[in-house]
């Protein structure tokens, strides 16, 4: 087996990484709510760990402020002196304050007195900037959480594709499966080739992508994913793969990228599942073992005979010849 590098991992990650930049890194900047959500999950806590933190610090910093101008610190706290804020008499029951007003925890022993503009001027501030920060990072790690790229993992795809005559034509054919009772709801199938090639000018394509008709014109690119499904790619003279036989399959170098994608039918959001084979896995004059059995009133789907094939008598020349 030649190992080579891939552009689509077999669990869907791509290969690329962007670098360079220069100054159109600002557009990172300018959408950071999205930015922050594609970011991993330890650099998200870190974040939300990070803000909290820094915006309770400089809150209770500014309540201390208050409370150490206007002398409230070395006052003792009765019905001769009003404070700004009752029962404040160090950084320490400065936080606690501005803990207890933000969690709106209201334990009734530190309070707001009326002969304190200051102090109701910055409480606007901070319900005003605890509002802002708890919809900005709460709704970003809610979005974090809801995102259905663990529901791609429940899609699975053979291991490997197979080259084989199917009902009198030659096809190049894998299998997807869903293992959730759950449907996906509109779940279409495209495939991409993705092959270096020249152009008659001379110019060089390394990354040339090609598209892999599965049945766009009859609809068979539309699933209805409840057992697992055995899609089809008709080898014709349209086809990209007209002229391979099984000696030329040998000497190609291709990877065959393949797009599940579809509406999680519990949340309503648009999930996408990717694969990719290359040239060593697309086995030729093979065929899929059958994984459906008829049961007392169901169908049983066996999963251990999922990646499972067997030889069967395939010509071994292209459709061209």
């Amino acid at each position: 087996r030649r190992e080579r590098q891939r552009f689509v991992d077999k669990n869907g990650r791509c290969n690329v990484q962007h670098g360079n930049l220069g100054g159109e890194s600002s557009r990172y900047l300018s959408d950071f709510f999205t930015t922050l959500v594609d970011l991993k999950w330890r650099w998200n806590l870190l974040i939300f760990l990070l803000t909290y933190t820094v915006a309770w610090l400089v809150m209770a910093s500014m309540w201390w402020g208050i409370a150490y101008l206007r002398g409230d610190l070395q006052q003792a706290h009765g019905d001769t002196y009003s404070p700004c804020v009752a029962n404040v008499y160090n950084f320490p029951s400065a936080f606690l304050f501005f803990v207890e007003t933000e969690a709106t925890i209201g334990y009734g022993h530190r309070y707001i007195t009326e002969r304190c503009p200051e102090g109701i001027v910055l409480f606007l501030f901070q319900s005003l900037l605890g509002s802002v920060v708890d919809a900005f990072l709460i709704g970003c790690m809610f979005i974090k959480m809801s995102q259905p790229k663990k529901r791609a993992e429940t899609l699975m795809f053979s291991r490997a594709a197979v080259i084989s005559q199917r009902d009198a034509k030659l096809c190049l054919m894998f299998r997807v499966g869903n293992l959730r009772n759950s449907h996906m709801v509109s779940a279409q199938i495209r495939c991409k080739l993705i092959k270096s090639r020249q152009t008659p000018e001379g110019e060089f394509l390394p990354l040339d992508q090609c598209e892999l008709d599965v049945g766009f014109g009859t609809g068979a690119d539309q699933l209805f994913l409840v057992s697992p499904l055995t899609i089809c790619h008709e080898i014709n003279s349209e086809s990209p793969f007209f002229c391979l036989s099984q000696r030329s399959l040998r000497n190609e170098q291709f990877e065959i990228v393949v797009i599940l994608e579809g509406i999680v039918e519990t949340t309503g959001m648009t999930c996408q599942a990717r694969t990719s084979y290359t040239e060593d896995e697309v086995l030729w004059g093979h065929r899929f073992l059958p994984v459906m059995s008829l049961e007392d009133g169901f169908f049983r789907v066996d999963y251990s005979q999922f990646h499972a094939t067997f030889e069967v008598p395939t010509p071994p020349y292209s459709v061209k010849e």
